[in-house]
């Protein structure tokens, strides 16, 4: 189904939104301030904790950040010394790797990722990946051919979902692009001051674009100058065959968000009952630990036959779950209660189309197993903050 996708302001934040068969399916919302996820910096050590092998590096603005010491065993050192032991008062270079959630502190790696479209270059690893969401193995095979030859000692290539059906040409450049780039952060890092930003990411809504299936995507719709001349300049030097595709939204009636109601589906998503078409509802419950919502009959009831019923209903629970994940960006662990159904085939059912619906996700989820108490476990990547945790419930009272 082809997709329109928005980017407008609301309130203080700048949202990139995903309309799909006149329906917001997928949201994405940054603060001002924007986000440091991708960031590449010259941190300095400020701590080291052996119990938990661990290390706590400082960046700009004081900001202290998680190391994980087991998982960096070779970090690149901004002034060259011959121990790979890592001690206090060592400047490296870091990038942030996820954002500060709750209670916890940033994490930032020694391994390097440059994100394009089609590709990314990952240092510490010498290897050539292929996303598992290309599942044609000819495809696969010829994206193998194209890309080996560029891999390096310094650098291995991970193939993204995007690079299905990209051109010999467009992998191919968009590789020494960020080659290039990635030799051009070495080159500078060891004549720059210490807790400096070295390489900053693309700007969300940037990523967000970047990130997306363009073969799916009609049209870019913007109503904000600022906005529509940085996606208008990003199109015109990555991804030129797209620039057709951009619509200046600004001189119209109505704006973006009056248009799609943005506002209100973002206060929807931060709503912790979610009314389906049938009469049940959700109940979505952000924990510490985990996230569990609740699947209830509601309204839902009088049918004649009552397990053909609840099937339907979990059914369409578990289509709305999806989405709300998306618009949510809710992610660790994820635990559904369905209503209980008492037929296995049933529960088949359920756990068939529940993941052919999970399918629509572009973040890396699995679906586990469901219990004898139609309990379900869901695994979500974690990446950016919660849509809840940017944005607040206080905000939609």
């Amino acid at each position: 189904m082809e997709q329109e996708l928005i980017i407008t302001r609301v309130k203080d934040y700048i949202v990139s939104a995903i309309n799909e068969g006149g329906r917001i399916e997928e949201l994405s919302v940054e603060e001002k301030q924007g986000s440091i996820i991708g960031n590449i910096y010259i941190g300095k050590v400020k701590n080291i904790v052996s119990n938990i092998r661990a290390a706590f590096v400082e960046i700009e603005g004081g900001q202290l950040c998680y190391y994980s010491l087991a998982e960096n065993k070779h970090p690149f050192f901004v002034t060259p010394k011959n121990s790979q032991k890592l001690v206090v008062g060592d400047e490296i270079l870091v990038q942030v790797e996820k954002e500060a959630i709750k209670t916890k502190a940033p994490v930032v790696t020694s391994h390097l990722n440059i994100t394009g479209k089609y590709v990314v270059l990952t240092t510490g690893k010498s290897y050539l990946g292929i996303s598992n969401k290309i599942t044609d193995q000819e495809e696969r095979k010829r994206l193998r051919e194209i890309c080996s030859p560029f891999v390096t000692e310094e650098y291995g290539i991970v193939v993204r979902t995007n690079g299905q059906g990209a051109t010999k040409m467009q992998l191919e450049r968009e590789i020494k692009v960020l080659a290039d780039r990635l030799q051009h952060i070495y080159e500078i890092a060891p004549y720059r001051n210490c807790f400096q930003l070295i390489y900053e990411a693309d700007k969300g809504y940037l990523c967000y674009l970047r990130d997306q299936n363009a073969s799916k995507i009609k049209h870019i719709y913007i109503d904000q100058e600022d906005l529509y001349e940085e996606v208008r300049q990003y199109l015109l030097t990555y991804q030129e065959e797209d620039i057709d595709k951009l619509v200046d939204y600004r001189n119209k009636p109505l704006s973006l968000n009056q248009c799609y109601g943005i506002e209100k589906v973002i206060n929807g998503a931060l709503r912790k009952r979610v009314w389906l078409d049938s009469g049940a509802y959700l109940v979505i419950e952000p924990t510490e630990a985990m996230v569990v919502i609740d699947v209830n009959t509601g309204k839902a009831i009088g049918k004649k036959n009552m397990k053909e019923h609840i099937l339907n209903v979990n059914l369409e629970a578990a289509k709305e779950i999806v989405r709300q994940l998306r618009l949510r960006n809710l992610s660790g662990i994820i635990i559904v209660d369905f209503i209980d159904m008492k037929e296995e085939i049933d529960r088949e059912t359920l756990m068939k189309e529940f993941a052919k619906y999970l399918k629509a996700d572009r973040n890396k989820t699995d679906l586990i197993e469901m219990t004898k108490l139609n309990l379900v476990e869901i695994t979500r990547k974690k990446g950016k903050r919660a849509l809840y945790e940017i944005v607040g419930y206080n905000e939609v009272e």
